[in-house]
């Protein structure tokens, strides 16, 4: 609890490192409450810059830009958990960055972060660090086959992990991972044979309270999320459970922000924690058209110091994202009065791309 905490007024101005669209729609919620936001991103014209007054394009390393942002905003967050810790660090010291670059420095690195939620008793695959090939086959020993290897840094929608069957395997897969992410660690992990991927989207404001959004069900095609079913079709007990674990989770971190756990559920309704996103999250665009705050509004209330919102849902939903060439049917789902259509404002249509998403509402109940 942070006693006497005044929030910023109407007319401040946050600070969005990363220019994704997940800075976009963070922007735009922002707007809605009065706030004003500047990004700060390498790239020019990026979807976020498209809806702010102003952006502030400099590498992440630019300390001079960085100081200048610094004097320009209140406070700053994130859309891009991959941001240096020494530039969430530089910020962090002159005004405050929320979620703390302790956050990032923990949910960067995947053995940090399976360290820290073993440290707080949150049951995950098992694991250990991988140094070369031959920690595959300790692994395939310990854990029995299959094996996953990830790289432990730098990994997003499959890339940098290798299935593992045999140990014969180990010098090709380590081979394939470093292809990918030529200097990360690299983690070997359990394979979890699971009934369900799910995630709960989590929010901890300045007066210590904890919100989280009902689990959902997340459905992969080519390791990058396809559908996203809300609420997910699993037992209450296990969707009580795995809210549990979130709200243990940002508690154990002292999370200031938003935060998505991605879980798997096995066979038996054990929830093992995956992955955490220090940021909004794909699996919770829903929240935008089907509760009564959204996860984006919701990111804002916690970073300025308003009261969280309420995450209770008026309507069930199907989120699907639209990848590469599905945006080109732009048209004919604006024209479907089901269909609730969101687009990013990117430019180049590449194979597997996140170009927009689709949200479908359907009654409670």
């Amino acid at each position: 609890m942070r006693e006497g905490h005044v929030p910023l007024p109407p007319g401040s101005t946050i600070g969005i490192l990363g220019g994704g669209q997940l800075g976009r729609m963070t922007a735009l919620a922002a707007a809605q409450l009065g706030y004003r936001c500047h990004i700060f991103c390498p790239g020019e014209d990026e979807p976020a810059s498209q809806v702010v007054p102003r952006t502030t394009v400099a590498p992440y390393d630019d300390e001079a830009a960085l100081a200048a942002f610094a004097e320009a905003v209140d406070v700053v967050t994130l859309e891009f958990e991959n941001v240096p810790v020494a530039t969430a660090s530089f910020l962090a010291e002159r005004l405050p960055m929320r979620p703390g670059p302790h956050v990032l420095h923990t949910c960067q690195n995947r053995l940090r972060e399976k360290d820290f939620l073993a440290s707080i008793n949150v049951p995950t695959a098992r694991y250990m660090e991988a140094a070369g090939p031959e920690a595959l086959g300790r692994a395939l020993r310990e854990f029995g086959a299959p094996v996953i290897l990830k790289s432990a840094e730098w990994g997003y929608d499959g890339k940098g992990q290798v299935m593992v069957r045999h140990a014969a395997e180990a010098e090709p897969a380590w081979l394939e991972m470093r292809r990918h992410a030529p200097s990360s660690p690299a983690i070997v992990e359990s394979f979890v044979d699971f009934r369900a991927e799910v995630s709960v989207i989590v929010a901890r404001g300045l007066d210590g309270m904890i919100a989280t959004y009902v689990a959902v069900e997340n459905k992969h095609h080519n390791h990058i999320l396809d559908q996203t079913i809300a609420p997910a079709r699993l037992p209450q007990e296990v969707m009580e459970r795995a809210e549990v674990v979130a709200r243990h989770i940002v508690e154990g971190l002292d999370f200031i922000g938003l935060l998505a756990v991605e879980m798997f559920v096995t066979a038996d309704n054990r929830v093992l924690v995956n992955e955490l996103a220090p940021r909004p999250h794909n699996s919770g665009h829903w929240t935008m058209d089907a509760c009564f705050t959204s996860q984006f509004e919701q990111l804002v209330r916690a970073v300025i110091g308003l009261p969280l919102g309420s995450t209770e849902r008026h309507s069930n939903a199907v989120m699907r994202n639209l990848l590469g060439a599905d945006a080109e049917r732009w048209h004919e789902i604006a024209a479907d009065s089901g269909a609730r259509l969101h687009l990013y404002g990117k430019k180049e249509a590449r194979p597997g791309r996140k170009m927009g998403h689709v949200t479908r509402l359907s009654p409670l109940g």
